[in-house]
């Protein structure tokens, strides 16, 4: 407490609340590497408003045990869950609470694309995007392939594998940016922008 001319002022350490985010990652190696630097660059940035809660599908859990990354995701990040089931951790349910601001899914593999779009939640994620979609809670996604062509994805001891992402695969992503509440993202550079940019509104 201190005294100031006859009056009491009580000095208090005012907590500010933050905001939180779920982030999933399902099992696609391409480019994980550099969503991972991402991820923790905005975490940093982040910080003092917003805490990044991540979600860790089974395949997510064993790609990045293939590519070494385990370990470096736990020691940036406080909470780190591991799927079990559909419903553990029950991530659909506290994104229908509202518990987070928004579900971000990066990287999004085709897998996940097409029951997303097929309304398929057998997966800790995929149940929770479509329940955050059902409760008017919006769903990022980052998908692995996002448009027809040829691409080059490296593998960890460091040689590059060509793939082909297939119109099929490409068509499922244009069904999926139709769908209301849910916002698609051609590069990781877009969304580190889009992600800054509301980060910005909440710092003003």
């Amino acid at each position: 407490m201190e005294k100031n001319k006859g009056l009491i002022v009580v000095s208090e350490i005012v907590k500010v609340k933050k905001r939180k985010v779920a982030w999933g990652i399902t099992g696609a190696g391409d480019k994980i590497a550099e969503i991972l630097e991402v991820m923790k660059d905005l975490k940093k940035q982040a910080e003092d408003v917003v805490e990044i809660e991540v979600f860790v599908s089974k395949a997510a859990d064993t790609v990045l045990k293939f590519y070494r990354l385990e370990d470096e995701l736990k020691r940036n990040f406080q909470k780190v869950q591991v799927e079990l089931n559909s419903n553990s951790p029950f991530l659909a349910a506290w994104m229908q609470m509202h518990k987070y601001e928004f579900l971000l899914i990066a990287p999004a593999t085709s897998n996940t694309v097409a029951k997303l779009v097929n309304g398929i939640g057998d997966t800790m994620i995929t149940n929770a995007a479509i329940m955050s979609l059902k409760a008017f809670v919006p769903v990022y996604i980052l998908p692995t392939d996002y448009k027809e062509s040829i691409v080059y994805t490296k593998l960890p001891n460091g040689k590059e594998m060509k793939l082909r992402v297939r119109k099929e695969e490409a068509d499922q992503v244009r069904k999926l940016e139709a769908m209301e509440d849910v916002h698609v993202f051609e590069s990781l550079q877009k969304l580190r922008e889009e992600f800054l940019g509301w980060l910005k509104t909440l710092k003003q």
